[in-house]
């Protein structure tokens, strides 16, 4: 064995009771704050997973759109769009607002047109509806989500009011348009802000709801490769030009994701403290070890051990401190995100948090990052006992030796 490590090890046990208290307390110290770095990481990775997938289910991963509010000849527009490289499949669609009420019950939310046969190659709503109804009759179909059908009190098969506020004037000024729908099915996200304020509808019901006509509001994009949304829609607005504009979904959702990026930082840089406190109980402990360890060092030098040597005797111990006080708390970090992911063990209230259930993603880049920073501050922390302990003289040590 290498003679300063054999030495480090040594002195890293009590002479009576094996390993020292004071090797326990900082192994102890960087074991908990790299589990909490692994935990808090996981979890903030984990939610923006979850509403980054859950969004992109919902809306597309981009959407053409015009200055004047609507396409009217959306058909060509889409036989040019179809032969993209980087677009998989794209669905027009039409977006208004509406409020929806059943009895004494009303909420306003956004109706959105489609074509189901387009809409299921481009977004995922279809594949989350639980609750269907088949027996069809002369209305018009509507799809709305779980909290919207909660907040109405419907179920498939009943009768819900679409007005519009956007209707024909009168002479006692505008009158609202109000159309009937029956509840065909109930989607559920999992996400408050799409199960309570959205609704789905035919194409053609809504463009004679809005009185657009053939006109449509948008083409809705889904892309080959979500994190080339920006460079593609960046192209397309280029390309389509007269009044035309590409919105991707990090555009769209920018203060969402920009919010969560920042406090995963934030996070990060609160919770090294806690790796930065256990590196001063390192400090404190070789400085210690250095006083205790001095008539040891003293006959060492004597026997011709040089400073380097030395310094590297507590380098090693302080490295060797990090590095087992990282192993444990990747270990218990790994293992209690498990446990969280497996067992739920932590519910959300899904209104205020758009996710009913503490969501967890372990990454290797944050396990990377997370250790090369607790192994970093460990060894940072001993460079200064070290250099205590190399320029001790053994003279004045031994002298009444």
């Amino acid at each position: 064995m290498n003679f300063p490590l054999f030495v480090a090890l040594r002195y890293l046990k009590s002479r009576k009771r094996g390993t020292s208290l004071g090797t326990l307390v900082s192994i102890s110290g960087v074991s908990l704050g790299v589990m909490a770095l692994i935990v808090v990481l996981s979890v903030i990775s984990g939610f923006h997973e979850d509403l980054q997938k859950k969004i992109l289910g919902t809306q597309a991963h981009a959407v053409v759109l015009n200055y004047s509010g609507s396409i009217k000849n959306y058909e060509s527009l889409m036989s040019f769009l179809s032969k993209k490289r980087d677009i998989q499949s794209l669905s027009p669609f039409v977006m208004g607002q509406v409020l929806v009420s059943s009895g004494k019950r009303s909420h306003g939310v956004y109706l959105r047109g489609i074509i189901p046969e387009y809409d299921k190659k481009t977004t995922e709503v279809y594949k989350h509806i639980k609750y269907k109804y088949e027996n069809y009759t002369d209305l018009p179909w509507i799809v709305i989500g779980k909290e919207l059908a909660n907040m109405l009190g419907v179920l498939p098969g009943d009768t819900i009011t679409v007005i519009s506020p956007m209707g024909t004037i009168g002479p006692l000024g505008v009158i609202p348009k109000v159309k009937k729908f029956i509840v065909t099915g109930i989607f559920e996200i999992g996400m408050f802000e799409y199960d309570a304020n959205l609704a789905i509808a035919e194409l053609k019901t809504t463009q004679d709801f809005f009185e657009y006509g053939n006109a449509v509001t948008g083409i809705q994009l889904k892309l080959n490769d979500i994190y080339k949304a920006n460079l593609v829609s960046q192209a397309l607005t280029r390309e389509l030009g007269d009044g035309y504009y590409v919105k991707d979904w990090m555009q769209m959702n920018r203060n969402l994701f920009s919010a969560l990026k920042l406090e995963k930082f934030a996070m990060f840089v609160i919770l090294t403290l806690i790796v930065l406190v256990a590196s001063f109980n390192i400090i404190s402990m070789l400085m210690v070890n250095v006083t205790e360890k001095q008539r040891d060092i003293a006959i060492l030098k004597s026997m011709g051990a040089t400073d380097r040597l030395i310094k590297l005797v507590f380098l090693y111990q302080g490295f060797l401190i990090g590095v087992v006080g990282t192993l444990i708390g990747l270990l218990g970090g790994l293992l209690l995100c498990e446990i969280i992911k497996t067992y739920e063990i932590v519910k959300l209230p899904a209104d205020v948090y758009y996710l009913s259930k503490l969501p967890v993603k372990v990454k290797v880049l944050d396990i990377l990052v997370i250790s090369a920073s607790a192994l970093i501050i460990s060894l940072i922390s001993t460079v200064y006992p070290a250099h205590r302990a190399s320029k001790i003289n053994p003279v004045e040590i031994l002298r009444y030796e």
